[in-house]
């Protein structure tokens, strides 16, 4: 009998960068050593959020959409407990197969236009956006979209990213933002899944990287 797996962008971002390493880590034979990662990016996660709540309260958009041409007619999602659910990495949002696979994947805020959810997504970088940036992103995306069209809702998706330009006298750092708006390809989303669980569904892959070798 074939075992039902749990997937999420992250590990399924695993599976691009190594099937080895995602067929052993999610076959609980071996995890891969996590990585030392910058702390920063996850505070600002933190800090983004309660200021993106402060203005959903208000019923208002902050500084950094309420000027953008993208952003006209657009509010923040104020359905709390539901943005709670979906913004936990336990959960998030989440859609099961017939199988019984689970994907799911938390998001960092969720805009309304009319009846369409627009995913926005925070990224913190140490350098101003270059042409391509924004395509690093497109699976992540296209998988919160394929989470969301699996559960009924209509949806688009937006980068929104922060850097630093400058620290004053007083020491506070400014930074800048730039805003994308993706195009949404929910196939690729769902070819990425069926992927995975054909690949899981097989013999463990025999090409191996660095973190890998000999396990």
């Amino acid at each position: 009998m074939k075992m039902a797996h749990k997937l999420s962008p992250s590990s399924l971002s695993l599976m691009k960068e190594c099937p080895r390493c995602f067929w052993l880590t999610q076959h609980k034979v071996w995890k891969r050593p996590a990585s030392i990662f910058p702390s920063l990016p996850s505070g600002m996660d933190s800090i983004l959020k309660k200021h993106f709540d402060r203005f959903m309260e208000k019923n208002e958009l902050p500084p950094e959409l309420c000027f953008h041409n993208h952003c006209k007619g657009l509010k923040l999602f104020d359905n709390k407990d539901l943005m709670k659910v979906w913004r936990s990495n336990f959960k998030g949002i989440s859609w099961t197969d017939n199988k019984g696979n689970i994907i799911h994947g938390a998001v960092d805020n969720i805009l309304v236009n009319g009846k369409k959810l627009v995913v926005l997504d925070y990224k913190t970088r140490g350098f101003p956006c270059k042409e391509d940036t924004h395509e690093h992103y497109q699976d992540q995306i296209d998988i919160y979209n394929y989470l969301l069209r699996k559960n009924d809702y209509e949806d688009f998706g937006f980068l929104l990213f922060y850097h630093p330009t400058e620290v004053l006298e007083n020491g506070n750092v400014v930074f800048e933002t730039n805003l994308v708006k993706m195009k949404i390809d929910v196939k690729n989303a769902e070819k990425i899944f069926k992927k995975a669980i054909d690949l899981l569904n097989e013999e463990c892959p025999v090409k191996s990287c660095e973190w890998c070798e000999g396990r």
